[in-house]
């Protein structure tokens, strides 16, 4: 594929992405394993590598782990944008009372994508904190990449329950799946299948580093294929411990067809993002 967007990318301030590279040197407990990161650089030198495999359009997506974070942190996702023109603006919010003023400042930024965490933040997506915040992103038609599988390591509120309960209020939500629901996969295509707005990100999935622990049911290949028009090539970089091209590699070996694999990496997030 020599033209790829990748919606699951984080750029984000040097000093958040050094304690970030911390925390998985350490192992820390919402990893459970070894994490050495593989693209380990400063800003540029990250970004000349990414485009060098082929990237045309990427995220910065960044998440904020406590209160009184996201509105800084937009602050400087709309200059990393502003500065590089093929990265989709990013941003973000976090279940407090500034978040319906945070995500609307952000969209008035002109923010073309959000990241909620719902492992690091730890928050509940019905925090009544965030209805008018969804309200917004629902009627914007802006995507959320949502960690909310349980996986590597099970949250407070992952899993596809709390889910669940955030469409049935917004049900035009378009809410993209970080890591196509790792490891609720089947819970999370049941909730594809039902909404017409949510989206699934192949981060990390097919890989033999999330094989070992969490692999991908078979038997749910052919829904996966028949959602190819809404799945989306995302990969973690640069904080993945393999080469980027395993990532590309482990999505061609599930075997969907060309057509799939064409539609993931470039077509459906182009159509999307209006690329």
């Amino acid at each position: 594929m020599s033209h790829l967007i990748d919606v699951h990318t984080h750029f984000m301030p040097d000093r958040l992405l050094a304690a970030v590279w911390a925390y998985f040197d350490a192992g820390g407990p919402l990893l459970g394993r070894a994490w050495p990161i593989r693209y380990r650089a400063e800003e540029q030198r990250r970004l000349e590598v990414l485009r060098g495999f082929g990237v045309r359009a990427f995220t910065s997506m960044l998440y904020p782990h406590k209160p009184g974070m996201a509105r800084s942190l937009n602050d400087w996702a709309a200059g990393f944008a502003e500065r590089n023109p093929d990265c989709l603006h990013s941003a973000t919010f976090f279940a407090e009372s500034s978040a319906p003023a945070d995500v609307r400042q952000a969209l008035d930024q002109g923010a073309r994508v959000f990241k909620c965490h719902l492992q690091v933040g730890g928050f509940n997506p019905n925090d009544p904190l965030l209805d008018d915040a969804w309200g917004q992103l629902a009627e914007a038609g802006i995507p959320v990449v949502t960690h909310c599988g349980s996986g590597p390591v099970a949250g407070r509120h992952t899993g596809p329950g709390p889910i669940a309960e955030l469409l049935a209020r917004h049900p035009a939500l378009r809410l993209v799946v970080a890591h196509l629901g790792m490891p609720e996969y089947t819970e999370f295509l049941d909730l594809a299948e039902r909404y017409a707005g949510v989206l699934l990100d192949t981060t990390m999935a097919f890989t033999s580093f999330v094989e070992a622990t969490s692999p991908f049911p078979r038997a749910e290949l052919p829904r996966l294929k028949s959602l190819g028009d809404r799945v989306l090539l995302g990969t973690d970089f640069p904080n993945i411990p393999y080469p980027y091209a395993d990532a590309l590699e482990a999505i061609e070996q599930a075997g969907l067809g060309a057509g799939w694999l064409r539609a993931v990496c470039h077509d459906n997030a182009a159509k999307l993002f209006a690329i």
